[in-house]
């Protein structure tokens, strides 16, 4: 399983049910399924994710996160998850509230653009950043929304939403001691479980 996923399904008790978002090829599911008993189910757009995640099993819905969560029920969920969608979804702001609404608590993941490697790029090179963990040029990436942990808790705030839990890890989805001073800075990745 990739490495924050493993990070992810500590937050998630056993039995839950659980909605994931931009599901990709249901990896997490499937996981948590087997090992954990929970059920759930996942939301993607990609028709090749999709028959990846029918292929494991998952229940799967093919649907685009900026149409938002008005099919769900209030409290339909125990978790609801976003890993990496957070910054390519038209409205962020919207789909953390859908998010509280149908789920207790929610685990998102996201790319820190405050990290200082992000920072040292725009500075030397005048360039949008490029990485091995974002290829993109700034005309074809999907993520249309920078965000940093300050912005995120700043919407955090805003929505009256209660931070239970905040990793600060690097690409690789390890911690270090020196992120957890200065997550705006050394963190690449937020992983943050919320609540209303």
């Amino acid at each position: 399983m990739r490495a924050d996923l493993e990070i992810i399904q500590e937050w998630i008790p056993a039995g839950s049910r659980v909605l994931d978002l931009g599901c990709g090829n249901g990896e997490l599911l499937a996981w948590l399924r087997e090992h954990k008993q929970v059920h759930g189910y996942g939301l993607e757009r990609d028709p090749d994710k999709i028959a990846q995640c029918l292929d494991r099993g998952v229940n799967v819905i093919e649907q685009d996160l900026d149409l938002g969560l008005d099919h769900f029920g209030d409290d339909s969920f125990d978790v609801v998850v976003m890993t990496q969608t957070l910054q390519a979804v038209h409205y962020p702001d919207r789909i953390l509230r859908d998010m509280l609404r149908v789920g207790k608590t929610c685990i998102i993941t996201f790319p820190n653009f405050g990290h200082w490697r992000c920072r040292w790029y725009l500075a030397r090179r005048g360039e949008m950043p490029r990485s091995d963990f974002l290829p993109y040029t700034w005309y074809n990436t999907p993520n249309i929304h920078f965000c940093t942990f300050r912005d995120f808790e700043a919407l955090c705030r805003e929505q009256r939403l209660r931070v239970l839990d905040r990793l600060a890890v690097d690409r690789d989805h390890r911690l270090h001691a020196l992120a957890r001073l200065w997550p705006n800075l050394l963190g690449e990745i937020g992983i943050y479980r919320v609540t209303r």
